[in-house]
């Protein structure tokens, strides 16, 4: 019997091979046609901390400029010193979910002043946006409802609305018209919800809340906006398209990142009416079933705040660069996309023309990187350049003359 239990596991193992060779083989040959056709994405790695100029795994430097770094904050010594702190006093991780173990008052004191940034009633943290988008949609909406959902939004929205059960209807991006014809078609079902990104983070346009929350008035319907690329970036003061469009009290949900503007790190959240953030922590199964954030990240999150009450500073340093590098690469001759946010994308078309840019401009020291299919449409391939309020002039300067140069040679600048 014993033999033959290993003769069993042997052939077990035997047959298992055999089907992942055929698996394998399609993956292969998957891999291969992605980079035929110039799309495989590779990974550089940095060795240094995230900021304006950084250090690659080489040895060589390059100055960055395809992070969501808008306020200058990854590197920031104060964070570092939060989280420092907060890492000798709390500890190094949480070990289960809130409701379970136990919440912190880090946390706790986090979703207060992320409250009190958006001026809503109360917020929920999540390990990343991705999860507050993916679990904000079920817990509040039945296939008696209705999602309308621009057609330009995130990822992460569109995986949240598919986990729902309620009807879906989506409209051209930032197209009021089309949004009201489906306003129009949604007013059979029980509730409505519009959902929208504030700044879309492929174009660097900005979703027109105001027009959407009068919209949202005229038919009856909820408002959410996705502020991960907007928040710290739009606006006077830099708190998002609520205070650009002069919106508050008038959307109903934001969800929103602390990896970006607010210190690049990690950590999600929502924020808005105090009974739908009271269902999410009853509900939403990724605030019921992941951890939270470390101590560390709640502390640098809470210090995050705190630097921007203090001064803005940092927003006006970002409207700067972003007005002097878009301007002078619109007068340099490129395609760029209208944009009202930190993200300037520069319109090359073509797929593999776009990695060929970007490796070139590696070349001169600038670290980009080239966008195409499935990220953005079919034959709509380009450069993202995210601004910082850690580029100095003398870093803009030289990621232009580094685009001319380059620009020049691949003939996309006559």
């Amino acid at each position: 019997m014993y033999k033959i239990n290993i003769i069993f596991v042997i052939l077990g193992t035997q047959i298992k091979l055999t089907m992942y060779g055929k698996f394998q083989k399609h993956l292969q040959d998957e891999l291969q046609s992605i980079k035929d056709a110039g799309l495989y994405k590779n990974e550089r790695i940095i060795a240094s901390p995230q900021g304006a100029e950084i250090t690659l795994a080489d040895g060589s430097k390059a100055l960055n400029f395809c992070a969501n770094n808008y306020l200058g904050l990854a590197d920031n010594p104060r964070l570092a010193k939060a989280a420092e702190v907060a890492m000798a006093k709390r500890g190094y991780g949480m070990s289960s979910v809130r409701f379970i173990c136990g919440t912190q008052d880090l946390h706790k004191e986090l979703e207060k002043a992320i409250a009190e940034y958006f001026h809503t009633e109360d917020a929920i943290l999540y390990a990343a946006c991705f999860d507050a988008n993916g679990g904000v949609f079920e817990p509040l909406l039945t296939p008696e409802d209705a999602i309308i959902s621009d057609s330009l939004n995130h990822a992460s929205i569109i995986d949240g609305v598919r986990l729902c059960k309620a009807q879906r209807l989506r409209y051209a991006n930032a197209d009021m018209a089309d949004l009201e014809a489906k306003l129009k078609e949604a007013q059979q079902y029980r509730f409505r919800i519009i959902v929208t990104d504030g700044v879309f983070s492929m174009d660097g346009n900005v979703a027109p809340m105001d027009k959407i929350c009068d919209l949202a008035e005229k038919y009856d319907a909820l408002v959410m906006v996705d502020e991960s690329h907007s928040a710290g970036v739009v606006g006077k003061t830099g708190h998002g398209v609520a205070e650009q469009f002069g919106c508050y009290g008038r959307i109903d949900i934001f969800t929103g990142t602390l990896g970006k503007a607010f210190g690049g790190a990690v950590g999600g959240f929502t924020t808005g009416r105090k009974e739908i953030i009271d269902m999410l922590r009853q509900r939403s199964r990724p605030y019921l079933f992941s951890n939270s954030i470390p101590p560390m990240i709640a502390a640098a999150g809470l210090e995050t705040f705190k630097i921007l009450k203090e001064s803005n500073a940092l927003h006006d340093k970002l409207v700067e660069n972003v007005n002097y590098f878009r301007d002078r690469m619109m007068a340099a001759g490129f395609d760029i996309k209208p944009t009202q946010s930190a993200i300037v994308a520069v319109m090359l078309y073509d797929a593999p023309l776009s990695q060929k840019f970007a490796a070139k401009m590696a070349e001169e020291g600038i670290f980009v990187t080239g966008f195409y299919y499935p990220v953005v449409p079919q034959g709509q391939a380009r450069i993202r350049v995210q601004l910082s309020a850690a580029h100095e002039k003398a870093h803009l300067d030289k990621a232009i003359a580094a685009f001319i140069k380059v620009g020049k040679e691949l003939e996309v600048l006559k």
